[in-house]
């Protein structure tokens, strides 16, 4: 394969028509990084014989210990496309920009900013462990931002050398049900914009492969190979490949295909016979007797090299395999024939990824791909450059216009609320250099137009994790991207704080590159002092916090992990609440409820928030919700952080200058909902009424001094008026375990367990719910009960009630809440007596 040079890659990237942008994304350990070492030896990136065992896309040194990628790594390669193993196309050239993704479910926030900057998405999974719930997290993901995916199922060698499965009915019914089962996510998910994702072999959508061995096949490979058989003369390579999967059997004594098992010995299914027994005979004849192995190869038109006949073993089948079908090419072939190019997926995808005026100038040149069209690129992550100066690279997508070293771009930070005036997220730059990312590689290019991946220098010092960056100087003011949305949160924390006092500046930048670095991660300073970084599970702090050891290269303490909950209300207030100003002369009447949980849901979802515009807004509440029209017309905000799942709403009826306290009120609800008034947690769910107000008629007496501290009382006394309830965090818990060890899981889990799989071949599947503050003993308990025979895989699933009043002396709510205040310095829980000034 032809080795396009970095000109050449620069050329192609002028035609979107010939680029394929493609995230890589699997289940832990499924063969992602081997897979695409494939790829970019075909590409000439790297040598064939490397393929497979150097996972060059894991670039960090951790990764290499860990031997598991941690961080989204993105190569671009140019690749020359001859068509010579499963299809035609229009040109030879194209670039392909690769996103490996980590498979851990601990970092799948690296793989929701990559299927952001990407059209499609290669699956893979592992053919005996099958579809595991990171395949579904990931699957779901895709689907949700119109990205298209096609399948691989990996890890074919270890049917024949781990199981020595000689039985091909049964390695195909394995292989069926991998592919059902991906395809079951992908009815269940899919968008009617997308269009058919069904992904089957018949179509060419589906890749069966051997990362480790550096081999790999569509049913397209052995359809060609078996197209010289005088006994398929006129048979096209599509009918072909229809009768290598599903009910196709053919005898081979009458020569005839039949659609159901005649009872001969000689009858069997089109794929064994055609796929997995050529297969099986090349690998057992290379592992155990040479000499049958050349007449064989002989037969299917594989051409091996002098050096390779004396080697032996493992070494001889990599070489063999890879000659006889390399991985590289059937992948690269399939995400250039299946995959969208830019030019097609910007047209279904700009409504979903657009939150301007979708017949704006912007969303039309998204729309239509437009390198003349005004500059849209969205940032998803900052990637460390791993130079001494600690600078960083803004990484992301061009959606429209293009860009190129010293153009001057407006940096709309993710923090930016259209009409919400703050300056302070919007900046502008200067675009110091435009290239692309191999690996941990830059290489400059003199521009990159719309529909690429580009990575940009000097934007680091403004951009904090996403931002959305247009023309300085633009016509029509620009929408922005949306914001990325999550499957996991971050529900593990941990305070740092510096041995040596005099080293706190380091630390705090340290801290500040973390932040950029890590798309979820949150570094916060507690009222106490303590500076806390909250990660999404142990693995994924653990990660984060050997970071920041390297990143402020300083000597670091570490507190004990804890694990945050949510305050929330079960009950409407008896009563609305009332509270003074310090000076007397202002009341405030506030009342709280849950919020509907199909709202909250919407929230949190991205289906609702303070981007929308009014009107839409609450005419959707009204409508879906059945909302009162004028409160849905009176929303005043979200919170905590302008966007959380909790809603301040003006009821009050003819009360003067309420406009005027707005802001003073909006301050106080994002400071309480921050902190709730159990045990200084978030609130989650809540629903609070501004009902009534006295207000002073000279403003010099109901300035925001006056007006905070009430605001923020009577949103605790209301919350304390509606049966307040603590939420705790819930991990979906899949453990991998032997038959032979299910008794001891059962035993640990006791009636959490909710599904029990039989995978085959030994191996069962149990799935159960588990809190948070339960998983690390839980952890330690099973590996020693199952003696290391069980692998958990925990994944955040959301936040359930705890079942008992927080108020109740002796109750696990009450112990909760009296542990999390003795923690952050607070007192007893205050009364309602206490806030309220009816008492």
């Amino acid at each position: 394969m032809v080795n396009l040079t970095a000109r050449d890659v620069e050329a192609t990237m002028r035609n979107q028509h010939r680029v394929r942008n493609v995230s890589i994304v699997a289940h832990v350990d499924h063969g992602k990084s081997t897979l695409t070492d494939s790829m970019l030896a075909a590409a000439g990136l790297m040598a064939l014989e490397d393929a497979g065992k150097v996972r060059a896309t894991d670039t960090r040194d951790d990764e290499a210990e860990r031997g598991m990628s941690i961080k989204a790594t993105a190569v671009t390669l140019g690749y020359d496309f001859r068509a010579m193993r499963t299809g035609t196309a229009t040109s030879d050239r194209y670039v392909v920009n690769l996103v490996d993704c980590p498979g851990h479910v601990d970092f799948s926030p690296e793989v929701t900013a990559a299927l952001r900057l990407t059209d499609g998405a290669l699956v893979v999974v592992d053919c005996v462990e099958g579809v595991r719930v990171q395949t579904q997290t990931v699957l779901r993901q895709a689907l949700g931002e119109r990205i298209k995916p096609v399948l691989v199922v990996n890890k074919l060698d270890r049917f024949f050398l781990e199981l020595e499965l000689d039985d091909g009915e049964v390695a195909y019914q394995a292989l069926r049900r991998v592919v059902e089962d991906a395809n079951a996510v992908v009815a269940m998910y899919s968008d009617n914009e997308l269009g058919n994702c069904h992904m089957s072999p018949e179509n060419g959508t589906v890749a069966f492969a051997a990362g480790l061995h550096g081999w790999a096949f569509t049913l397209s490979s052995f359809a060609k190979l078996h197209s010289t058989n005088s006994s398929w003369s006129g048979v096209d390579e599509a009918e072909m490949r229809g009768r290598f999967w599903g009910e196709n059997f053919f005898d081979a004594e009458t020569n005839l295909w039949t659609t159901c098992r005649t009872g001969s010995a000689t009858c069997e299914r089109g794929f064994v016979g055609f796929c997995y027994n050529p297969l099986r005979n090349v690998i057992k004849a290379c592992m155990n007797d040479k000499t049958s192995l050349w007449p064989l190869l002989n037969k299917f038109g594989v051409e091996i090299k002098a050096e390779v006949k004396d080697l032996s073993g493992k070494q001889l089948l990599r070489r063999v395999m890879q000659a006889w079908l390399p991985a590289g090419e059937v992948l690269l072939d399939m995400l250039v024939l299946h995959l969208p190019s830019p030019a097609t997926a910007q047209r279904y995808r700009v409504d979903n990824i657009y939150d301007g005026p979708l017949d704006d100038p912007y969303a039309n040149a998204i729309r239509n791909c437009d390198a003349d069209g005004p500059l849209m690129i969205y940032i998803a992550k900052v990637v460390p450059a791993g130079d001494r100066m600690g600078r960083m690279y803004a990484f992301g997508r061009v959606f429209s216009g293009k860009v190129a070293s010293g153009n001057k771009v407006r940096v709309i930070s993710n923090k930016y609320l259209p009409g919400g005036g703050g300056k302070g997220d919007v900046f502008v730059k200067t675009v110091q250099r435009t290239g692309m990312l191999v690996g941990k590689t830059f290489q400059a290019v003199d521009g990159v137009p719309c529909g690429n991946t580009v990575a940009l220098a000097g934007l680091d010092g403004v951009i904090v994790k996403t931002a959305t960056l247009t023309d300085e100087r633009a016509a029509v003011a620009a929408g922005t991207i949306k914001p990325l949305k999550f499957s996991v949160a971050p529900i593990l924390r941990k305070s740092v704080a510096c041995r040596n006092p005099a080293d706190l500046p380091k630390l705090l930048k340290g801290l500040e590159r973390l932040a950029k670095a890590d798309p979820l991660i949150e570094c916060s300073l507690e009222e106490t002092g303590e500076h806390i970084v909250a990660g999404a599970g142990e693995l994924h702090l653990e990660v984060c916090l050997d970071g920041l050891k390297r990143m402020a290269g300083v000597d670091i303490l570490f507190g004990a992990p804890v694990v945050p909950y949510r305050e929330t209300v079960v009950a409407s207030s008896s009563r609305a609440v009332v509270t003074k100003s310090p000076n007397r002369h202002n009341r405030l009447y506030m009342d709280a409820r849950p919020l509907e949980e199909e709202l909250l849901q919407a929230i949190e979802d991205g289906r609702v928030g303070p981007r929308d515009e009014v009107t839409s807004r609450a005419k959707l509440l009204r409508e879906e919700f059945g909302w009162d029209a004028g409160d849905a017309k009176k929303l005043w905000c979200f919170g905590p952080a302008t966007t959380g799942p909790n809603l301040l709403v003006n009821t009050c009826k003819g009360v003067y200058y309420t406009g005027e306290i707005r802001e003073s009120v909006v301050v106080a609800f994002q400071a309480a909902s921050k902190g709730g008034v159990l045990a200084g947690e978030p609130l989650r769910g809540i629903r609070f009424h501004l009902c009534d107000a006295v207000l002073h008629s000279d403003c010099v007496h109901r300035g925001s001094g006056q007006i905070i501290p009430t605001a923020r009382r009577a949103i605790h006394a209301a919350q304390l008026a509606a049966s307040p309830r603590l939420m705790e965090p819930i991990y979906l818990v899949e453990i991998r375990v032997p038959k032979s060890a299910v008794s001891e899981v059962y035993n640990l889990l006791k009636t959490k367990v909710f599904e029990h799989q039989d995978l085959g071949f030994g191996t069962v599947v149990l799935k159960a719910f588990l809190p948070v503050s339960e998983s690390s003993q839980f952890v330690q308990q099973l590996r020693l009960k199952t003696s290391g025979k069980a692998f958990p895989e925990l994944a955040f699933h959301g936040w359930r009630l705890i079942n008992s009043d927080p108020l109740e002396d002796g109750s696990k709510a009450a112990m909760v809440v009296g542990k999390a205040r003795e923690r952050k310095g607070l007192g007893p829980v205050p009364n309602l007596e206490e806030l309220d000034a009816t008492f």
